[in-house]
């Protein structure tokens, strides 16, 4: 009987140390939208890692995050916050626009190699 509740402990223990190193692992960016400009506008990523964007939409109205070269979009309400998540991506330049407001709502993405 102890011999099974000490694997059980041994597993339980390595749940939590592997699974915060895998959430640890995940860069978060966070990308805010306010008077319909991104900021910052330019975010740079290193190349081949997974990175969690945080959009914190400031402005009343709602706004799209929008890229045809990260093939991601998303509707953000306004005054709501959400999660995208891109990558792991090649090195290069990945455009983003507001498809709300896209000639003001623009930004990039450039992944660098680490």
């Amino acid at each position: 009987m102890r011999s099974k509740l000490r694997k059980i402990k041994t597993a339980a223990l390595s749940l939590v140390l592997f699974g915060s190193y895998v959430f640890a692992a995940t860069p978060v960016i966070e990308l805010k939208i306010q008077d319909h400009l991104f900021f910052p506008e330019v975010i740079e990523i290193p190349a081949n890692t997974k990175v969690k964007l945080l959009v914190n939409n400031l402005d009343p109205t709602a706004e799209e995050f929008e890229s045809y070269e990260l093939n991601r979009e998303k509707v953000i309400s306004g005054n709501r916050k959400a999660v995208i998540f891109i990558g792991p991506l090649s090195p290069g330049e990945y455009p983003f626009f507001g498809e709300f407001y896209p000639k003001t709502a623009r930004g990039k993405i450039l992944v660098v190699e680490p």
